[in-house]
């Protein structure tokens, strides 16, 4: 089985979607299989049926009554079953850059666990996010930023269309349904948090948290060059 690849998909930043896309499959030393998980397509299959509210300019969600600063903001979390509750799959934001072979993470070690993630002690002091979205906090913040899925696992059948539509994103985030022994633990490495994460260590993958390399003031963050690199090579 080909294992995927779903990458957030937010009509506001097409270029940031493409980057961590390619840089993935550039990087994969077997085949990768990549899907966008685009909201209206979503909606369309029944799959999404959460309310999405328009408050002042920001989206709003309904059952949360709390901001989505993006369109795949609980849209992850219906990855097992868009797989058929099968396989290993990856996640990540689409403000990624894959700097390493994403294959080193579909091991035999990951379907121990139900997912695996980096375990940041992330609090933000900022009050906005990227592109001026509001900054929330809830526990395990940038847990669910990058999650190696397994989709086989006993505990990960609860996530049907149905309880991830009636569940607030902030349990969602902290993985409500599973206990903490189900959550392994991947080393930072892979969700190294650009402003945040130690300078000391060598990121396999790049998690522009405060802003992609397009948006004004981020031009020369770190890893930048081969950001645009990636850019470049697809337009």
């Amino acid at each position: 089985m080909v294992p995927k690849l779903y990458v957030g998909f937010d009509v506001r930043m097409p270029d940031a979607y493409m980057v961590a896309a390619r840089s993935a499959v550039d990087k994969c030393s077997i085949p990768l299989q990549v899907e966008p998980l685009v909201l209206p397509h979503l909606r369309a299959c029944r799959a999404y049926t959460r309310t999405t509210l328009n408050n002042g300019g920001v989206m709003w969600d309904e059952i949360s009554d709390a901001p989505m600063s993006t369109q795949f903001a609980i849209s992850r979390f219906l990855i097992p079953m868009l797989s058929g509750f099968k396989g290993q799959a990856l996640f990540c934001d689409n403000d990624f850059l894959f700097r390493f072979d994403p294959a080193e993470l579909f091991t035999e070690e990951a379907k121990k666990y139900a997912v695996m993630v980096v375990k940041h002690q992330y609090e933000p002091t900022d009050s906005l996010k990227m592109d001026g979205q509001l900054q929330t906090t809830y526990a395990r913040k940038n847990w669910s930023s990058f999650i190696v899925w397994n989709c086989d696992h006993p505990a990960n059948s609860w996530l049907t269309v149905d309880n991830v539509n009636k569940t607030t994103g902030r349990d969602l985030h902290r993985f409500c349904w599973l206990q903490d022994e189900e959550i392994g633990e991947l080393h930072p490495e892979w969700n190294w948090l650009e402003g945040h994460s130690s300078a000391e260590i060598n990121p396999k993958a790049v998690h522009y948290t405060r802003g992609t390399p397009d948006m004004p003031g981020h031009e020369n963050t770190p890893y930048s060059e081969e950001w645009w690199q990636t850019l470049r090579s697809i337009t």
